[in-house]
């Protein structure tokens, strides 16, 4: 069940921002946003608690200011007409039915998976310099240049 977002602010905020961004009423202390926050980047609750009281002891008011503006424009979380609550898979780029663990691979397979996107990455960026660094690019870039 893919969401198609509309170009306003209303139809953004209730889908995620197209990031899982919600407030988590349910883990959530005064507004639910330091544990939506936790969901969205996968760690406990506790550890960006820590860290808005860790800013609010150095910048103040601006944590304050911030985290009145993330109760403003992230949504509740949203929960499926079943009742189970959702949450957005990356591999799929879809929302499903959320886990009660949060990953079903072990972490060697996510690792190997996260390798072999970086390998893959670095092939791509060693064939454009290839292409790039190549006489056929200086060639190709000179006819252009008298096309024009």
């Amino acid at each position: 069940m893919k969401y198609k977002c509309k170009g306003n602010i209303k139809d953004k905020k209730s889908h995620g921002w197209h990031l899982n961004l919600y407030r988590n009423k349910d883990k959530g202390y005064v507004g639910g946003v330091c544990a939506g926050l936790a969901d969205h980047f996968d760690v406990d609750a506790w550890v960006v608690r820590l860290f808005t009281f860790g800013g609010f002891l150095f910048l103040g008011s601006l944590v304050v200011m911030a985290y009145i503006a993330l109760w403003w424009f992230l949504d509740i979380r949203p929960q499926g007409k079943d009742g189970y609550e959702y949450e957005y898979d990356e591999r799929q780029q879809s929302y499903r039915p959320k886990k009660m663990f949060k990953y079903s691979d072990s972490a060697n397979s996510r690792l190997r998976r996260a390798k072999e996107k970086l390998d893959e990455a670095t092939r791509r960026v060693t064939e454009m310099e290839r292409h790039v660094t190549s006489r056929k690019f200086d060639l190709d870039r000179e006819f252009s240049k008298i096309r024009d």
